[in-house]
């Protein structure tokens, strides 16, 4: 069931309980305090700055930015709605779109 079904508003904080609920949809995923990481391991440096160019679109479109920081063939992806002061659903439904990337 996403936000919209439940009435929820994309930007409304997360209680701990609905978070340990969304971190089962997203399983490549951490939770480091109020933020969901991961860390993707590419083939070389071409494919990690394709891969940022392809996340970077989606989140242009989904007005909805992600810490990306890229180390030769690794990038590394934090996740957090600063405005909310935590995790929403905005960063959940980035982090499911990410993974089908």
């Amino acid at each position: 069931m996403d936000a919209k079904q439940l009435g929820a508003k994309t930007e409304d904080l997360l209680s701990a309980e609905e978070i340990e609920d969304m971190m089962m949809a997203v399983p490549q995923w951490s939770l480091q305090d109020n933020a969901i990481e991961r860390e993707i391991r590419l083939n070389d440096f071409r494919a990690a700055v394709d891969f940022v160019n392809k996340i970077a679109e989606i989140a242009e479109k989904m007005d909805h930015h992600p810490d990306i920081c890229m180390y030769y063939n690794k990038v590394h992806l934090k996740l957090t709605t600063h405005k909310a002061g935590g995790l929403t659903h905005q960063d959940f439904e980035l982090a499911a779109t990410i993974d089908r990337v």
